[in-house]
């Protein structure tokens, strides 16, 4: 009998539970075992059948491959090393870049692998396999068909992501409050878990029949109940943009044909009337945007992801170079995680 193969999911956001899920269910039904790690926020949250391993399970249980949406991962876990990203690319300065705890990359779509492809093919310690996002597999599945068409009244998804830089919620929350007092439209409001909490308060205050906060770890589960997003720079809107419905954005740092970007509050109500209007070119635009970072519809980018590490496992497990010291980013983890011990 085949030995079963041990995948460790590391997390250290409760959206990791969202995102590492679904292949933690590819696994299952390969016959194999999965168990969790976290170095924050999120076990708490694990549920009956889920294994949390401690460092010391962890190096015993000697997990084929450690899978992960963080950006570190401890070197002293045995196992492939596997990235799989939290998002996709919105335009912040920190989506596109390497430090050096990775052997295997799997990436969202060709836009992401390209990019990724350029530095790996450079630094040669880490390769790059485009799998898609398996934090998406069973919203890819949801979504299948054509577009619904827009319920009357229309319903607004409002989010914004948590840095004050980036961050247009505060802008636009007097227009926010004025919108959603006549019933014409319908909102639903959330916000990353990292949002300074006295915004999140003050958006919480505007509930009324015709305004929601919504406090789902996984946003994926609000889109299929809204006709449109109105956000700023946030990777959520790229995820919104697979479903083919428009987004209106504030001062968006990569704005594009797939966005109704705005840079005034003025500009805000007719904004979404446009986008409510589902005009042919921008409905086109988000259809070919949609392609370039996520063109896979399937449902199956977790066993993708699976087929990668097999694939990387089968040439050797080795990359052209080694990976990088990384001296004081190994004693942050440790220190993070509280492990002194051998490597």
């Amino acid at each position: 009998m085949t030995p079963k193969k041990h995948y460790l999911l590391y997390g250290s956001e409760r959206y990791a539970l969202a995102i590492l899920r679904p292949l933690q269910e590819a696994i299952r039904a390969r016959g194999d075992e999965t168990a969790w790690f976290f170095d924050g926020p999120g076990a708490e949250d694990l549920v009956e059948g889920e294994r949390l391993l401690s460092v010391a399970e962890v190096r015993a249980w000697r997990p084929l491959a450690v899978i992960t949406s963080s950006n570190a991962v401890p070197h002293f876990f045995p196992g492939v090393k596997v990235e799989t990203f939290h998002g996709f690319d919105a335009g912040k300065p920190r989506h596109i870049y390497v430090r050096g705890f990775f052997d295997l990359y799997c990436t969202t779509g060709p836009r992401d692998t390209a990019q990724f492809q350029a530095i790996a093919d450079k630094v040669g310690h880490f390769s790059v396999i485009e799998t898609g996002f398996p934090k998406i597999d069973p919203f890819m599945k949801q979504i299948d068909g054509p577009l619904p068409p827009v319920r009357q009244p229309p319903v607004i998804l409002y989010h914004s992501t948590f840095s004050p830089s980036w961050s247009a919620a505060e802008t636009l929350y007097e227009e926010v409050w004025r919108l959603s007092r006549d019933g014409r439209w319908r909102w639903i409001v959330t916000f990353h878990p990292k949002m300074n909490p006295e915004t999140t308060a003050k958006f919480k205050a505007l509930q009324n029949e015709y305004l929601t906060f919504a406090e789902n770890d996984n946003i994926l589960e609000l889109f299929p109940q809204v006709d449109m997003m109105c956000s700023d720079t946030s990777s959520a809107l790229n995820e919104f943009l697979l479903t083919g419905k428009p987004v209106v954005t504030f001062r968006n740092r990569r704005p594009g044909p797939q966005l109704i970007d705005i840079d005034d509050p003025a500009q805000f109500e007719s904004a979404i009337e446009r986008a409510l209007a589902r005009p042919p070119e921008l409905m086109q635009a988000i259809r070919d945007y949609a392609d370039a970072i996520h063109p896979y519809r399937d449902g199956r980018s977790s066993e993708r992801v699976l087929d990668a590490i097999d694939t990387f496992i089968a040439r050797g497990a080795k990359n052209r170079r080694r990976k990088p010291l990384n001296l004081w980013r190994k004693l942050k983890i440790r220190r993070r995680i509280g492990y002194w011990g051998p490597a």
